[in-house]
């Protein structure tokens, strides 16, 4: 009996193996055409005369409420030259990013028939990483100043564990998490398990849509980060349920399990020296695969889903 459980039970895995190929091999074939405007250059080599010129062709980077010589000023401040010079060197080209972005336009269009591809423009933010990429309907916004790479001098004052992802594998990364903001429909989180689930769904999406990314890069760990992630599920899991936190409503849960940081904090010494940050977002993210493998659901309609909906509906069990 054992052994013909485990014979349905391959069959299903290479079934939805050819499946997947067959449909990658679809979306493969969409026709996606755009360029990669490089407004950081443009900027970069901004002069009185040609002001007017720039303004015309990204009149979206330039606020109404600036006159011409704040502008000008800017293109001949320091910091600012050594932003368009070093997003230069590092980025003298996007043919890997471009091809990276195309296949996630593709996927977006196969799943979401409203899809458009927008314009794709390059800027630089004084380093802004809390808002690396900004999607509109019509315009997505890349700062390169924030993928020179981890190590770079201009990180020297952000903490470590933010820096890591400072690089140009992320990018791509950064615009499916943007976009399924987009796509994402929940009421306002209340508890612990609502912000789960949403992150859940913003990791599923990236499965979806860029599954020629890693799992490690989807959820910004390193490959170890996302080894403990594993091995310790079941660990995780029993620490959630004993001490009933999937339904609380601590406002301290998402710093501790959720937010961008060095570690989770169970207060527990061993484990929080080991595990890594968002364990909470790594959890939400299981849930929801094991209710999209349990479930017959597009990705649009899952992502509208309640998240007790999903949770309840998952058979979620952690790895042993």
């Amino acid at each position: 009996m054992k052994n013909f459980s485990l014979l349905i039970f391959l069959f299903v895995i290479v079934f939805s193996c050819k499946n997947d190929s067959k449909i990658e091999k679809e979306i493969a074939k969409i026709d996606v055409d755009f360029i990669v405007e490089r407004f950081d250059k443009a900027f970069g080599e901004t002069t009185p005369e040609n002001l007017a010129e720039t303004k015309k062709a990204y009149p979206f980077m330039f606020s109404e409420k600036y006159p011409d010589s704040f502008w000008i000023a800017k293109v001949n401040d320091t910091l600012q030259q050594q932003l368009t010079q070093e997003t230069a060197r590092v980025f003298p080209e996007l043919k890997q990013e471009k091809e990276e972005i195309i296949q996630l336009f593709q996927h977006l269009e196969y799943y979401f028939a409203e899809f458009k591809t927008p314009r794709v423009v390059t800027t630089t933010s004084n380093v802004d990483y809390r808002n690396k990429v900004i999607v509109t309907d019509t315009i997505v916004l890349i700062s390169l100043d924030t993928y020179l790479g981890k190590d770079h001098e201009f990180y020297q004052g952000i903490q470590k564990y933010l820096r890591e992802n400072f690089s140009k594998d992320q990018m791509v990364v950064d615009m499916a998490a943007a976009y399924a903001e987009r796509y994402i429909y929940q009421k306002p989180p209340k508890s612990l398990l609502d912000e789960m689930i949403f992150y859940g769904k913003q990791l599923y999406f990236k499965d979806v849509v860029i599954p020629f990314k890693t799992d490690a890069q989807k959820i910004g760990y390193t490959q170890d980060q996302l080894d403990w992630a594993a091995a310790n599920e079941t660990e995780v899991w029993r620490y959630f349920v004993e001490k009933e936190l999937l339904f609380s409503t601590d406002s301290k849960l998402p710093n501790r399990f959720l937010n961008p940081a060095p570690f989770s904090k169970f207060y527990l010494e061993e484990i929080d020296a080991e595990s890594p940050g968002q364990i909470g977002r790594y959890m939400g993210w299981q849930i929801v695969r094991a209710y999209m493998a349990h479930n017959e659901v597009s990705l649009k309609d899952m992502l509208q889903k309640e998240p007790t909906e999903i949770f309840n509906n998952s058979n979620f069990k952690p790895k042993k």
